[in-house]
């Protein structure tokens, strides 16, 4: 798959220190890491699986998916 989608997450800390990542761009993406960078990376992981499953299965690809045409515009969280 050669397409590139763009999806928003919702980053929480949770109780033990650790990140985790929902999205209402795809119900049932959960990601949990580390940190938020680590969770970002376990949440694309996991997004990518399943646009692969829906396309193996004919499955239609969420309509609040968009696919990356030349520039994205990005909220970056920045620690201080």
């Amino acid at each position: 798959m050669n397409d590139v989608y763009s999806m928003r997450l919702k980053i929480s800390q949770i109780e033990n220190g650790q990140y985790l990542a929902e999205s209402d761009d795809m119900p049932g993406l959960i990601a949990q890491g580390r940190s938020i960078s680590e969770t970002i990376e376990i949440a694309q992981d996991v997004a990518r699986k399943l646009l692969e499953s829906y396309i193996e299965h004919g499955d239609p690809i969420p309509v609040t998916f968009k696919p990356i045409e030349e520039k994205i515009e990005l909220d970056i969280a920045v620690g201080v």
